[in-house]
């Protein structure tokens, strides 16, 4: 995984805000609660070119490599704008973290012995389920 500082990221996103969507009565209509923060990937000086590549890959971004996303979860701007940061920290440590790759194991012989043995006892139990045969001769 790439360490990278948070606060240097924070310095670098642009936030703007807007009127949150939704049912709120008359304040709604006068206070601009929802938060946008962008944050050019391109451009940033905090990620190395390796996390660069690696977030441009992962992430959604527009044309230009630009993250944008927004909060209006809470009534509060300063709430909101808590919850947007924290988002796009977490969003861009997720796509710095490296994925263990898989190692291949066989099965043990111990194992496909019970599997056998298994399928044979369930083998059984359903030819006992079965109608008998009449063998006239």
């Amino acid at each position: 995984m790439f360490s990278f500082n948070p606060d240097n990221l924070l310095t670098e996103c642009k936030f703007t805000t807007s009127r949150s969507s939704g049912a709120g009565g008359q304040h709604v209509n006068k206070v601009e609660t929802r938060v946008t923060i962008s944050f050019d990937v391109k451009e940033s000086n905090s990620l190395t070119e390796e996390q660069k590549i690696l977030i441009l890959e992962k992430l959604k971004t527009d044309k230009n490599g630009v993250i944008s996303l927004s909060s209006q979860k809470y009534k509060s701007q300063l709430k909101n704008k808590e919850d947007v940061m924290k988002k796009l920290i977490d969003l861009i440590k997720k796509a710095l973290t490296v994925q263990k790759k898989r190692k291949k194991t066989k099965v043990s012989p111990e194992a496909k012995l019970k599997r056998l043995k298994d399928k044979k006892i369930q083998s059984e139990l359903k030819k006992n389920r079965a109608k008998p045969r009449n063998h006239i001769e």
